[in-house]
């Protein structure tokens, strides 16, 4: 392997800050974005000339979709929004490699995706420093399981809860402080149904917190639904924060103020949550991430991710890929 561009991040995060605020507001990006990631990782495979990437790009963006309206419901929409991207990319790349021609515009053309989807693109954002700036390096690895958006608050909790040395029987109420985002994609959910409704319930989270300590594949399969968690649930609100709002998304500040019962009040903070580039998990954490998600459902076993693991650091030394798993 002689080139390594993580060319299908690159694009995907570009194309998502160009559709800006307003379009995540009602469109999830890895349905919308993540179709042109996906043209765009399989095209630099199928190596397409310029040409052939803006006419994959053309037909990728025509079918790029995926809205929010899943989450009231508690439907398996965010799933299909993965596969459809993946698939309708892949598809893009593909038939822009035997000639089929796509909009050359459709990102920034009159009637393109920021003319559909977005109030507040910015075609700046598309061509930043490019070949200098590294999107994929500004990334975050997702230390609960959960929404990210709940994160900077469940780290915040988490501060407030070993500092002061709480359980959760000693809080009366958490307001956590979040940006517009964060009230936009959670506030839908009031009575999460599923595993998956959960992971975007802010109290569901914070709940799982401040009884078991962590948000993990394992506490939300347990106890999302157990009386304890709901109850605290009832018990979480969410107020939009100015100063945490006018950060995002370049920050990912977390607030929460803390109501005890014996009436006092005690204010956490966090400026950059778990898995943020400042405050990355250290590679042994990785690891054990990605041993818990293969265990999980016995995806694969600990020895066999261990071998990959080890393949997956030496990657740049891998002349072919090969198989993973046996």
């Amino acid at each position: 392997m002689t080139e390594h561009h993580p060319v299908g991040y690159e694009v995907g995060i570009r194309v998502g800050e160009f559709l800006g605020r307003s379009h995540y507001k009602i469109f999830h990006t890895t349905g919308t974005a993540g179709t042109l990631a996906a043209a765009a990782a399989v095209g630099s495979l199928l190596r397409l000339t310029p040409a052939q990437m803006q006419h994959a790009f053309g037909s990728a963006g025509t079918q790029s979709a995926g809205l929010w309206e899943f989450l009231r419901d508690a439907a398996d929409s965010k799933q299909l929004h993965t596969a459809h991207a993946a698939g309708a990319g892949l598809a893009a790349a593909y038939l822009a490699h035997d000639g089929l021609t796509g909009a050359r515009r459709i990102l920034e053309g009159a009637q393109g995706l920021a003319a559909g989807m977005s109030s507040d693109a910015d075609a700046r954002k598309l061509t930043d420093r490019l070949g200098e700036r590294w999107a994929l390096a500004e990334t975050s690895f997702k230390f609960h399981a959960s929404c990210r958006h709940t994160h900077p608050a469940a780290d915040a909790l988490l501060q407030v809860m070993h500092t002061h040395r709480l359980q959760a029987s000693d809080v009366k109420q958490v307001t956590a402080r979040v940006h517009q985002g964060a009230i936009d994609v959670l506030g839908a959910v009031i009575d999460p149904q599923t595993v998956h409704q959960a992971k975007f319930s802010m109290g569901t989270v914070l709940g799982l917190i401040a009884l078991h300590g962590r948000a993990g594949l394992g506490e939300f399969d347990a106890a999302f639904k157990d009386p304890a968690v709901v109850a605290f649930r009832e018990r979480v609100k969410m107020e939009l924060d100015p100063e945490v709002d006018t950060a995002y998304p370049a920050r990912w500040i977390g607030k929460v103020s803390v109501l005890t019962n014996d009436g006092g009040r005690l204010d956490g903070r966090v400026d950059e949550p778990k898995g943020d580039p400042g405050n990355t998990l250290s590679r042994s954490e990785i690891e054990e991430k990605a041993i818990r998600l293969a265990r999980y459902r016995d995806g694969a076993s600990e020895p066999e991710m261990r071998r990959v693991i080890d393949r997956i650091w030496n990657l740049a030394d891998t002349r072919a890929v090969g198989r993973w798993l046996e």
